[in-house]
């Protein structure tokens, strides 16, 4: 019985905001236990981290089929190849966001940052590293990019798991700033992760991200908060952005039809 494209429109989107809003609620569940467990917010996220980590893992490892879609995966060949074309959209995708979260800090200020920043500071500097360059790049690429992700490409297009994914990936750093900083890089990583369907480039950029937020000073951006640069990085990853999906998408159409060729010659 085929479905009507309406009924499945319908599905894909009911299937976009349940998968997101499942995934969220048993992670927030698991953060109030281990929040009331260890006391201390930060080492509680990064305990929280290595445990999505954990259990994402497993779940990759002994039910792959659960988190698979098509078209297969590329040969490795090609995913070193790919590497190589996106470090600079990686930092167009920093200074994007950093310049529209310096922007938004700037003009209305964000009483939620400066709550996350006091958090951090209280609880020390080898706990934040803890959660910044390990917890969080790798617990966060496990929650998002390696189940979040995959289930919506089950269902849906490439653009709308990337925006659904970037979406609450944003949302979930919890104020304005963070979640302008950190959408353009999750647009990215999404794209990255369906090229690539493994999980250890985007950790390894959402480390490099966390290091380079850490690592430069304010002052060094402080030229990027206004109106003016703040558009025209934005554009600039815009376009870098469609190009990468662009190619990815395109890989997928030529693996496709190669596969429909390839069933052919056999029958």
């Amino acid at each position: 019985m085929t479905t009507s494209p309406i009924t499945s429109r319908l599905l894909g989107i009911g299937w976009s905001v349940l998968v997101p809003f499942a995934v969220v609620a048993v992670y927030l569940g698991l953060g109030t236990v281990t929040v009331l467990l260890i006391g201390e917010p930060i080492v509680a996220t990064a305990v929280l981290g290595i445990l999505v980590v954990f259990l994402v893992g497993s779940v990759r490892i002994r039910r792959p089929r659960w988190l698979a879609h098509a078209p297969a995966p590329r040969p490795r060949p090609e995913i070193i190849r790919f590497g190589r074309t996106v470090l600079g959209c990686a930092v167009l995708a920093f200074l994007a966001g950093q310049s529209m979260a310096l922007w938004i800090y700037a003009t209305v200020g964000s009483a939620g940052f400066d709550a996350s920043t006091q958090t951090r500071h209280a609880a020390g500097a080898v706990a934040t590293l803890l959660l910044t360059l390990v917890a969080a790049p790798a617990g966060e690429e496990a929650l998002f990019r390696g189940l979040i992700y995959p289930l919506l490409r089950r269902r849906v297009d490439i653009l709308a798991s990337t925006l659904v994914t970037a979406a609450v990936f944003g949302l979930l750093h919890g104020n304005a700033v963070q979640f302008a900083s950190t959408l353009p890089l999750a647009v990215f990583l999404a794209l990255v992760y369906e090229h690539t369907r493994v999980l250890w480039p985007c950790v390894l950029l959402h480390l490099g991200f966390n290091l380079a937020a850490a690592l430069v000073p304010t002052q060094t951006l402080g030229a990027l908060a206004s109106p003016a640069p703040a558009v025209f990085l934005c554009l600039g990853f815009a376009g870098c952005a469609l190009g990468l999906y662009r190619q990815v998408a395109g890989g997928i159409a030529s693996r496709a039809v190669q596969g429909v060729g390839g069933e052919s010659a056999m029958q």
